[in-house]
């Protein structure tokens, strides 16, 4: 059984825009996002990024512009996610999917595929569409947000992944040590 971290793309790997975010140029990566992503690494962490693309159901983009997007994070942060999931699903151009977030297929067909087990896993979203997809799947949540604010919906909030990174892995720190001590 593995952990993971499951990751939104657009607000949390990237910064996101009013507009879509599909050419590499576009594609901004924010400060300690590497170093978050290695610090997940260190700590045994699947990363898998869960995304919904509906821009390739509009026509404005495709799914290579998607791939290329996700190659060129890739480089920049030397090669640690293992996957990428996406939908290309937008209710009002295509058909309505479960693979869209607020739908977990994509977190489901992810966590069969490596074997992950959700009590020690996170979806990292900076929408309540995350959230929701992550709890509906038994994984805890952490939600990205410049005010950050505790909601329900999610166990933490922070402003940024790599806050987000030192949240998650001070909870399973906690966890762990209290494992070892019963």
């Amino acid at each position: 059984m593995n952990k993971c971290i499951f990751l939104d793309r657009d607000g949390v790997l990237n910064e996101d825009r009013t507009d879509y975010v599909y050419r590499v140029e576009d594609f901004i990566i924010p400060e300690g996002v590497p170093e978050a992503l290695r610090s997940f690494k260190a700590a045994g962490y699947l990363l898998i990024v869960i995304t919904n693309q509906a821009g390739i159901a509009k026509g404005l983009y495709t799914r290579d512009d998607v791939m290329a997007c996700y190659h060129y994070l890739q480089e920049r942060c030397d090669h640690l996610i293992d996957d990428i999931y996406y939908s290309p699903h937008h209710p009002n151009y295509d058909s309505e999917s479960l693979t869209r977030k607020p739908g977990s297929l994509l977190l489901e067909k992810a966590m069969a595929k490596y074997d992950i087990v959700p009590d020690e896993s996170w979806m990292i979203g900076d929408a309540l569409r995350d959230m929701q997809a992550g709890r509906r799947v038994g994984v805890r949540t952490v939600r990205i947000a410049h005010s950050p604010e505790l909601t329900p919906e999610c166990d933490g909030c922070a402003p940024n992944l790599l806050e987000a990174s030192r949240f998650v892995l001070e909870v399973a720190h906690k966890s762990n040590t209290a494992n070892q001590a019963a």
